[in-house]
């Protein structure tokens, strides 16, 4: 528009001098200033076209801007609640090779997943489909259920202790557990019911030994070599001792041991499934000694 008006000007005065001109009979104005108008006009021509030409380069760009901006639609992967969020409304978003990360979304927090961390002594007998409860700080009256869907095979190695992730399935429909609490749970590998159980300090109970008084030999027989002591006799003994498993019970004041064959345990009670051991029989698991 200003390129416009300069042109509109410069061909009034342009028409102007012209017609003084006329009316002077070419006396008035002199040829220079007739030729500085028509030059002025000329160039102010020029500008408008300039202008003209800048305006099409300033379309064609936005045209380019809102085409790119008509493919550049941010879209949500999933329909969630908002976590976090790390833009703001009117912030520009450059395109990289790695996705930038605009919102963290929680998908359905309803439905949640506890990741946990198993021994690698116990990860032979988790397996998908069983039975867990865990437990949060936040409510430490209260018991969660879950159940195992995935048992992964990537290692994880903290301060030397090799352990195994296991995904377990969560209802949470009360939306009472939050993302990134930390959990205790309990895996349910085996469920046994109606069985004898004992304590498992019974199987590693052993009968005190009193000493044997040795008789004195004298001088002489301390000094004269002795036959050697089987060896093996004591170590039969032993490897006796752990195949067999047994329990002592109370016969008249007497220890007496029971052969059992164990089964199953938790680490406190062990199953009993064979032996001549009834529910309500009283087992050993400790003694107290005189003056104690």
């Amino acid at each position: 528009m200003q390129a416009q008006a300069t042109v509109s000007e410069a061909r009034s005065k342009l028409a102007q001098l012209k017609k003084v001109q006329e009316l002077s009979n070419n006396k008035v104005p002199s040829q220079a200033e007739l030729d500085a108008a028509e030059a002025t006009y000329e160039r102010a021509k020029a500008d408008e076209a300039s202008a003209r030409a800048t305006v099409s380069q300033a379309q064609a760009t936005l045209a380019a801007y809102e085409t790119d901006l008509s493919k550049s639609v941010i879209r949500s992967p999933i329909n969630g609640i908002v976590l976090s969020r790390s833009v703001e409304p009117g912030q520009t978003v450059a395109a990289s090779f790695q996705t930038p990360v605009l919102f963290t979304l929680a998908e359905d927090l309803t439905q949640m997943e506890l990741h946990v961390n198993v021994d690698e002594a116990d990860i032979g007998k988790v397996k998908e489909g069983q039975r867990a409860t865990f437990s949060v700080s936040a409510y430490p009256d209260r018991t969660f259920e879950a159940k195992i869907t995935q048992v992964r095979f990537g290692s994880s190695t903290t301060s030397g202790v090799v352990t195994y992730e296991t995904v377990l399935k969560v209802n949470n429909t009360d939306l009472s557990l939050r993302p990134g609490m930390t959990a205790t749970a309990d895996i349910t590998i085996k469920n046994i019911e109606n069985t004898i159980l004992v304590p498992s300090a019974a199987l590693r109970f052993t009968p005190p030994v009193q000493e044997e008084k040795k008789p004195s030999t004298g001088l002489v027989g301390s000094l004269l070599p002795r036959p050697p002591r089987l060896a093996s006799e004591k170590g039969e003994n032993i490897s006796l001792k752990r195949k067999q498993q047994r329990v002592f019970i109370l016969n008249d004041g007497k220890l007496v041991a029971v052969p059992v064959t164990v089964g199953s345990t938790d680490g406190n009670m062990t199953e009993i499934v064979g032996g001549d051991i009834k529910p309500g029989m009283a087992v050993v698991v400790d003694v107290i000694g005189a003056g104690k």
